[in-house]
């Protein structure tokens, strides 16, 4: 024990006297450092003594679409963190193609008594999807939160980061480096989200003096799937257009984009320069380091939680809708715009 004792002062960076009284669970202790011995007590693989396991304060329900997407596990990671903090249970609920559905987990999150639900890119973001789930679960007295999508007519707190302003930055940080040819591979658009992407993108060409008009920008854009291959199979198309720019959705899609162009024979960021959207865990060690828009992953978790806490507490959050703003984060695969004859067109690679 005395070894023990040790081992976790050591890790909490307090006395083993401090220790021993929060092991106890001994007054006279402040909440910081209580938690920092808790915490010592969890990366060292020590058990917590039972009179230290504090009860759950009720279930909450997690649904998000998969987890394929780095961004959506970094949300579900996030959230069940700081439900955890707040005394409540995390029930995760991911989907896959083919398998348990949206609405399946509903039930299933009813029939558990669940105290609330956070729903991250749900059908809410479906401009095709009805909202017969949600309203039901509002007639139950269930809280809700409903984050990246709008929805009008559904009576719950919404969290979203601001999809056009995004694409702007991404549109302003390529022309800042000479790009005249600018596309964008996007999901689709039946999303919130995307749609947005789309709209902020139009602005952002014709602004730029970039296209003579809304319609004249939207040539410069391709809808795939949000996947590696779907950018892959986007990049491809805007690089064989004459684009020596890419504007992704995603990171994922990002990476396929850049598999296009080097199946092209060309170079990123020399020849074609590629801009993702998530900043994904990791993404900065891809090759080349990824540019990319970060999303706002924690603050629009905190937004969410803190949303849904108010309502379960009784309370009422407000129910317009809370943009957060993103920030570009600027590595290597973006570069100048290439300036030799033929810009723009495949060309080889050289060593």
């Amino acid at each position: 024990m005395r070894t023990r004792l040790s081992d976790l002062a050591t890790q909490a960076g307090v006395s083993t006297a401090t220790v021993s009284r929060v092991l106890n669970g001994k007054p006279g202790v402040a909440s910081e450092t209580r938690q920092a011995v808790l915490a010592a007590l969890d990366v060292l693989g020590y058990e917590r003594p039972s009179t230290l396991r504090t009860r759950s304060a009720g279930l909450v329900g997690l649904v998000v679409p998969e987890l394929t997407n780095p961004v959506f596990p970094a949300f579900a990671q996030t959230i069940e963190s700081l439900l955890s903090e707040h005394g409540y249970t995390p029930l995760l609920c991911t989907q896959s193609p083919g398998g348990t559905t949206e609405d399946d987990y509903v039930e299933m999150l009813m029939d558990h008594g669940v105290d609330g639900i956070v729903f991250v890119s749900g059908l809410h973001a479906d401009t095709q999807a009805g909202h017969e789930r949600y309203e039901r679960l509002r007639d139950r007295g269930i809280p809700i939160v409903l984050v990246n999508g709008y929805a009008a007519g559904i009576d719950a707190p919404f969290v979203s980061p601001d999809d056009a302003a995004s694409v702007e930055l991404s549109v302003r940080h390529l022309v800042s480096l000479g790009h005249r040819r600018i596309g964008l591979a996007i999901g689709p658009q039946r999303f919130v989200p995307a749609r947005r992407k789309v709209d902020g993108f139009v602005e952002a060409l014709v602004r730029h003096g970039l296209a003579e008009d809304a319609e004249r920008a939207r040539e410069h854009l391709v809808t795939t799937l949000y996947t590696v291959e779907g950018g892959q199979a986007a990049g491809g198309e805007l690089i064989d257009a004459g684009h020596t720019a890419i504007v992704c959705g995603s990171d994922l899609m990002a990476l396929g984009a850049i598999r296009a162009a080097r199946a092209r024979g060309l170079r990123v960021p020399d020849d074609v320069s590629v801009v993702g959207y998530d900043d994904s865990p990791l993404i900065g060690f891809t090759d080349p380091p990824l540019t990319t828009v970060r999303q706002p992953v924690a603050a629009m978790a905190h937004a969410a939680i803190s949303a849904l806490l108010t309502e379960i507490q009784g309370g009422r959050a407000p129910r317009t809708e809370l943009l957060f703003q993103t920030e570009l984060i600027v590595r290597d695969s973006t570069g100048a715009a290439p300036t030799s004859p033929g810009d723009g067109a495949p060309r080889p690679a050289t060593a």
